[in-house]
């Protein structure tokens, strides 16, 4: 099950610690590690990219100054999450 995330630009966002970017998982979890930027969530997007959110706004904002024009400005195609019960 996928639905359309309407509120992804950063200009919707503002100071939000969460970002879509043009380039695979694991790609970004190497750049936060680098970086030092913790991530406190991230999931694939169905649309193509990641789906990422920081654990505070200072490296949500170093992120997209790395990522810059890879960063996903219009909707994307998320997948919706559902808990399962044990």
């Amino acid at each position: 099950m996928t639905f359309t995330d309407t509120l992804t630009s950063d200009r919707d966002r503002p100071g939000s610690r969460a970002l879509n970017i043009a380039a695979e998982r694991a790609a970004v979890v190497q750049m936060c590690l680098k970086h030092d930027v913790a991530i406190s969530a991230i999931e694939t997007l169905a649309s193509g990219g990641t789906h990422v959110v920081m654990v505070n706004g200072a490296g949500a904002e170093q992120l997209r100054q790395i990522y810059g024009t890879k960063v996903i400005l219009g909707p994307v195609t998320r997948s919706r999450w559902t808990q399962s019960r044990i």
